[in-house]
């Protein structure tokens, strides 16, 4: 993961990617939970690295477009490496609902 907004576009277009970006907060305990328990889960990761650049944004540090809206997090955005929102979706996913998602996302591409 970066958390760089332009590196992450960057490395999309080079690597003909999508982005998975994953909006977080430091005071957030649904966004610990996932960071510990679906991203440390290794076919979702395998799963992500596999199709998408990843970046993980933290809404009060890092740099997010306005067109992106994170009042509530974990929120999770996939985007094209032209910056258009593919699919969005809030909140702690377990690792097999995640992967069930992800699924679900690369039928609808």
């Amino acid at each position: 993961f970066t958390n760089d907004y332009n590196k992450a576009i960057q490395k999309a277009k080079l690597q003909n990617k999508d982005v998975y970006m994953l909006i977080t907060s430091k005071t957030c305990g649904w966004c610990r939970k996932f960071e510990v328990r679906t991203l440390n889960d290794k076919a979702t990761m395998d799963m992500l690295k596999k199709s998408y650049v990843l970046l993980h944004v933290a809404r009060d540090k890092d740099y997010i477009p306005n067109n992106i809206e994170a009042k509530r997090v974990p929120k999770h955005y996939f985007l094209t490496k032209d910056e258009k929102v593919i699919h969005s979706f809030l909140g702690y996913w377990n690792p097999e609902d995640f992967i069930s998602l992800l699924y679900d996302i690369e039928k609808r591409k």
